[in-house]
């Protein structure tokens, strides 16, 4: 009963709407460690958005996959209590923690209502600070981490999408899949994965975000309590990727009656003074939430695919620039010719008055909308933390985006896309293309 009504309770925080201002206040627990917290006592629950930078870029060289297989056990038990007792207990608080890997970070998304907030952090805590890694569940995990190895490998986005970061970034480890290899995986010991846990689960690197129904002496105590007992150091990052790349065409043998075309060049650093009027760019060239001048040309008007995009990629230690769609084999080729005649033609024209003005409309709508609950809330609080954004992003960011003009997207373009190192991957069987190296 008591999760039906969390439940309820998260679907009316989730329909709320946005209030005018978030006011968001930057927390320093007595012990030390920082979050920033938007207070929120209409409805007795609270979300934490807990971030440890480092991520699958931690492993050691040879053990790759070791983050992602430890950050799938640190629920699996811990303290005193075995797999299913940890999970019986974390069900009958009504609580929610969720644990993801990513190249950078590992996250820990945390939902608890207010009259269980104690018990719940104490039980976090131990998954936190004392996980056991039973053999039982570590060889469970490691099953399910090699059957999504064996299903990527036949996955022609998987694919090239492996093809184009091992070209990119070669020996970083962002050249690699955090998931591993078959070999990598299968090679992994308990002791591999303790060493992986203590290399990112730091005081150094973390990032907090809370929302919901706490104030902020309530949630100094708590950090203390929930993190307090983490070692302070953790792992050395690996530092900057050196990007390499280059114009052309990478094809790669795969039987499939249609290619996958991943394509890309550097980006642009997010906190470079042009960042802004290259955001508006994209979103006019190539983004997802108005009709886009790739989706326009390659799709609508010739219907070469389905679906495409382009997206600016900020990573912690690369800037990006970068896209994928997918197209008949004998029709990928006439894909690939668009798409580089409109990055030549953003670059030495960029976009016009009406693109602009609807992209401004767009994005600056859109804003809003993501402040639907609790929960995005403090992902989006950490998020800020970690790009060194301060609290009144949130209202200068649209204010950011209408300032942008023609003449500073046109500057930028002209900058940003760079044809000449446009280099796209493409897995499948294409007709009529031609390797470009």
């Amino acid at each position: 009963m008591i999760r039906v009504v969390l439940a309820a309770m998260m679907t009316i925080a989730l329909a709320a709407p946005l209030k005018a201002a978030v006011e968001i206040q930057e927390v320093t627990s007595p012990g030390g460690i920082e979050a920033w917290l938007v207070q929120e006592n209409s409805i007795p629950f609270v979300s934490l958005e807990i971030r440890f930078l480092g991520g699958s870029s931690l492993d050691p060289e040879g053990k790759r996959g070791v983050t992602k297989l430890m950050t799938g056990l640190i629920e699996e038990g811990a303290g005193e209590l075995d797999a299913a007792a940890f999970a019986e207990a974390r069900d009958g608080l009504a609580a929610s923690f969720e644990f993801s890997v990513q190249d950078d970070a590992l996250s820990v998304s945390v939902r608890m209502l207010t009259e269980n907030r104690d018990e719940a952090v104490e039980l976090l805590r131990q998954a936190l600070v004392n996980p056991r890694f039973d053999e039982d569940a570590v060889e469970r995990v490691r099953a399910q981490l090699l059957s999504g190895i064996r299903s990527d490998l036949t996955d022609p986005n998987w694919i090239a999408n492996r093809t184009f970061d091992d070209m990119v970034y070669g020996d970083h480890p962002y050249g690699s899949s955090s998931d591993g290899s078959l070999e990598s995986v299968a090679a992994l010991t308990r002791d591999d994965i303790v060493e992986a846990f203590r290399a990112v689960a730091a005081r150094e690197r973390v990032y907090v975000g809370a929302s919901g129904d706490i104030s902020a002496s309530e949630l100094g105590l708590l950090l203390d309590r929930l993190l307090g007992d983490l070692p302070e150091k953790a792992a050395p990052l690996p530092g900057p990727a050196a990007v390499n790349i280059s114009g052309g065409v990478t094809i790669v043998p795969f039987d499939t009656p249609q290619s996958v075309a991943f394509f890309g060049q550097p980006g642009i650093a997010r906190n470079d003074p042009d960042f802004f009027a290259a955001f508006v760019a994209n979103e006019i060239f190539g983004g997802g939430g108005l009709q886009s001048r790739l989706s326009e040309e390659v799709r609508v008007k010739r219907g070469l695919t389905y679906g495409i995009g382009s997206y600016l990629v900020n990573f912690d230690d690369a800037d990006m620039l970068l896209g994928r769609f997918a197209s008949a084999n004998d029709r990928v080729a006439e894909a690939i010719g668009v798409v580089k005649d409109e990055w030549a033609n953003i670059a030495a024209n960029g976009v016009t008055e009406q693109e602009l003005d609807e992209a401004k409309t767009y994005l600056t709508g859109a804003y809003p909308l993501r402040f639907d609950g609790n929960g995005p809330i403090a992902r989006i609080l950490v998020g800020m933390q970690t790009i060194d954004l301060t609290p009144d992003y949130i209202t200068s960011r649209n204010e950011n985006i209408e300032a942008v003009t023609l003449d500073d997207i046109k500057r930028v373009a002209a900058r940003l896309y760079q044809p000449e190192n446009l280099r796209f991957v493409v897995v499948g069987q294409p007709e009529g293309l031609e390797e470009i190296n």
